[in-house]
């Protein structure tokens, strides 16, 4: 499989699963549009490596996803770059911990406006270009709480619930085309927020993190591991190949099980 010329904006991606995935589209030949909260100095050592490593052109847009302003000159920016952008993945979230009742109404507008309108804004300016070029590949990033409800996280549960609607939806608007719109849904990724929210388990608990880890893990994933970065990357590059051209609307877990148990 080679993407090779085609150029891919991933939301979210100076880091975590993001930076795995824009590693893996450049892997496959695509030039890659980073987008994050970095400087653009902290930025450019990224896009750089990215560059380097496997012969791409890079660059790094911080637009700031709350803002549809910012969504449409980051579009424009990365499209007088590269002539056009290919491939989206919608991976940036935010999220906040709270019961419904104390939940802070600018943290509920924060993640409707980054976990799902950017989205659809990213969505709605890019699918005219893929039109015009015959080929597109829109990726969203869900959770195994898009199929399942869980306490004190209603922004999390509601906008990844809600970006399953929004990719069946936009499926069967470009069906007959070589466009596609696929959900990819990942368990429970080694992320420095993960790892962090570990560690302040284990240390409420008064027990080892390997331990909090494992207790972590049990209660959702029946494998009892983390889930893989580089394998969330792999299936979504192979969802943006030639050979995904019938996969359209769906939504795939990653999770060692977790949906399904």
């Amino acid at each position: 499989m080679s993407l090779a010329g085609k150029s891919a904006l991933i939301t979210g991606s100076t880091g975590g699963l993001g930076l795995a995935i824009a590693e893996g589209l450049a892997a496959q030949g695509c030039n890659i549009i980073l987008n994050g909260l970095l400087s653009e100095t902290e930025a450019a050592p990224v896009a750089e490596k990215i560059a380097t490593t496997h012969g791409v052109k890079t660059i790094y847009d911080g637009a700031d996803l709350r803002r549809p302003d910012a969504i449409t000159a980051m579009i424009a920016h990365a499209s007088k770059a590269f002539g056009g952008i290919d491939i989206v993945v919608n991976n940036a979230v935010v999220r906040h911990f709270a019961p419904i009742e104390d939940f802070p109404t600018e943290r509920w507008n924060e993640a409707l406006a980054v976990n799902l309108s950017a989205a659809f804004h990213t969505i709605r300016q890019t699918l005219p270009g893929m039109r015009a070029s015959g080929f597109g590949r829109i990726i969203n990033v869900a959770s195994p709480y898009s199929f399942m409800g869980i306490a004190n996280r209603v922004d999390y549960v509601t906008t990844k619930t809600a970006i399953l609607g929004m990719t069946r939806a936009v499926a069967l608007e470009i069906t007959g085309t070589d466009i596609t719109c696929n959900a990819v849904a990942p368990g429970v990724l080694p992320t420095p927020a993960i790892e962090t929210k570990i560690a302040t388990i284990a240390e409420a608990r008064g027990v080892p993190v390997e331990v909090a880890t494992k207790d972590y893990l049990a209660e959702r994933q029946p494998s009892g591991r983390f889930t893989a970065m580089g394998g969330v990357a792999a299936l979504i590059a192979f969802l943006c190949g030639s050979d995904a051209r019938d996969i359209n609307g769906v939504a795939i877990p990653v999770d060692s099980g977790w949906t399904a148990s």
